[in-house]
């Protein structure tokens, strides 16, 4: 790996806390950093380099996967550490800046090659850019690359323009959108999964596979996110991004040993096929709610709209569900279902691959029922793959579902920060997303956005502690098929639509 400066914007900040310097000393630790490495921090606040180092060392103590029992090793990593008082809008503190890289560069014999890593708001990204360029920090004698955290735009219009702009100062090869999601252990197998295991490959299309389920619920309700997450709501904050892009990463098709490139190049190819909803077809395919009370785990909880700074007349959505169809070879005529929340019952990434009844077997009475075979991949909290197939019971001749593990994680894996760091100080573009992928993805998302503005959608309010709204469960049902592994509850839920004030919330088992 050739070494680099890294240098990151929002250096003060609770994600470079939380998870940055963090993800550094873990790649650190493992030798998994260019040597010589050199990293600048930039924020407002007037730090010393022996201020900053400090407060990068107690977030390594705080956040990091492993503890930092070897001081001298913690002491290394921390010399690489430089911090430098910077005004976002300030053209003179790039300049300063820039000296002060070049002097570090040449005190460790360092070609000019620079990571960029933004980690401030997205109205910031195309000035930073912009005076990245006009400075010369991003030197035409080294490597530039540019590191963005979502949200890259709040509709397709905005996204749009925010390409423009920073396509002025970057190239699209130099520039690096990160989905943490991508980053994530298991999504990231399932680039290998069907492609290494002929098994797999050959079961991969809409011949065997029934439906495909991709669910990313959790516990936790707006917390203190509530001036942000009300504009934006489950739609832009978690469907458009991290939800299409683990539908293109199951969807995928790659042939062996397959390029970053033919990696994006074949994802681009899933939400080019995903079929657009009409004005008239949002309602039927979409489901959107909001949490009211509840009880989570024995415990009451608020409602969304009893969240501090959440104005008691939000129509913001909480939760999500949706029906896709991806118009390919491969996928024709399965339906992909969607659904991501808060306040639900359990915090829980998940894929489900339901393949096809099969073929009765002639000792199966007439009335006896056999589940579907199932390929179910656990993204988090729980890493695993596990396969579920039927077998006859000797004693009482019925046949029942077994599941067989495939896969477990075992022990301590490096986390998605680490990977996606570690990607882009080599340049590897694998798992991040193209402003192809973007673009795509918002524009398939904005008619919807336009009838949740015009109230065209039904506002459903599902209890805190449940699965979402009973809306969710109905959506599949009309195609037959059921959200798996829900546990059975009931709840009363209320509806934007008065029609459908009032319904029960039902869920099932993984034995159901």
């Amino acid at each position: 790996m050739e070494p680099a400066t890294f240098v990151l914007f929002g250096a003060t900040g609770d994600l470079a806390r939380r998870k940055i310097y963090p993800a550094l000393y873990n790649l650190f630790v493992d030798g998994k950093l260019p040597q010589p490495f050199s990293a600048f921090g930039l924020g407002r606040r007037e730090w010393t380099d022996e201020s900053f180092q400090a407060n990068v060392e107690q977030s390594i103590r705080q956040f990091s996967r492993r503890a930092a029992n070897d001081e001298a090793s913690l002491k290394s990593f921390l010399r690489a550490f430089r911090y430098h008082v910077l005004d976002i809008g300030r053209k003179e503190d790039y300049a300063s800046l820039l000296e002060r890289v070049q002097v570090r560069e040449d005190e460790l014999h360092m070609a000019p090659n620079r990571m960029f890593y933004l980690s401030v708001g997205p109205e910031y990204f195309e000035p930073i850019a912009a005076n990245i360029q006009e400075s010369g920090l991003g030197s035409s004698n080294g490597w530039k690359r540019l590191v963005i955290e979502k949200p890259f735009g709040h509709d397709l219009q905005s996204a749009r323009e925010l390409n423009r702009k920073l396509s002025q100062s970057f190239d699209e090869d130099e520039v690096f959108r990160i989905d943490h999601y991508l980053g994530k252990a298991m999504v990231q197998k399932l680039e290998s999964l069907q492609q290494s295991n002929p098994v797999f490959q050959a079961l991969w299309t809409n011949r065997y596979i029934a439906n495909v389920q991709i669910s990313a619920i959790e516990t936790v309700g707006v917390e203190e996110r509530a001036g942000y997450y009300d504009h934006v709501g489950a739609i832009k904050d978690m469907f458009q991004n991290h939800m299409l892009q683990m539908l293109m990463m199951a969807a995928i098709h790659l042939p062996h040993d397959s390029s970053s490139d033919k990696v994006r190049f074949k994802k681009k190819k899933v939400i080019e096929a995903l079929s657009p909803l009409q004005k008239h077809e949002i309602g039927t395919n979409v489901i959107r709610g909001q949490y009211k009370e509840g009880n989570l785990k024995g415990k009451p909880v608020a409602g969304y709209l009893s969240e501090p700074g959440i104005p008691s007349t939000s129509m913001n959505d909480t939760f999500i569900a949706a029906r896709l169809h991806i118009e390919n070879n491969y996928w024709r005529g399965v339906p992909f279902y969607i659904r991501t929340g808060k306040r639900t019952n359990e915090k829980s990434t998940r894929i489900v691959i339901e393949f096809k009844d099969p073929l009765k077997p002639s000792s199966q009475a007439d009335d006896e029922q056999i589940a579907p075979n199932l390929l179910v991949i656990d993204i988090g909290p729980r890493e695993s793959i596990t396969l579920r197939i039927n077998e006859k019971d000797p004693v009482s001749g019925k046949f029942k579902a077994v599941s067989i593990p495939l896969y477990e994680s075992q022990g301590d894996v490096p986390e998605a920060y680490e990977n996606l760091i570690f990607d882009a100080l080599h340049g590897d573009a694998t798992f991040f997303a193209h402003w192809d992928e973007v673009e795509l993805s918002w524009q398939w998302v904005q008619p919807v956005l336009d009838a949740f503005a015009d109230n065209q959608v039904p506002l459903h309010r599902y209890a805190a502690g449940s699965y979402g709204p009973s809306a969710s469960d109905a959506l599949l049902a009309q195609d037959g098929y059921h959200w798996w592994f829900d546990e059975k509850i009931e709840q009363a839920e209320t509806s934007g639509n008065p029609s459908e004030s009032k319904g029960e919330q039902y869920a099932y088992n993984a034995n159901h």
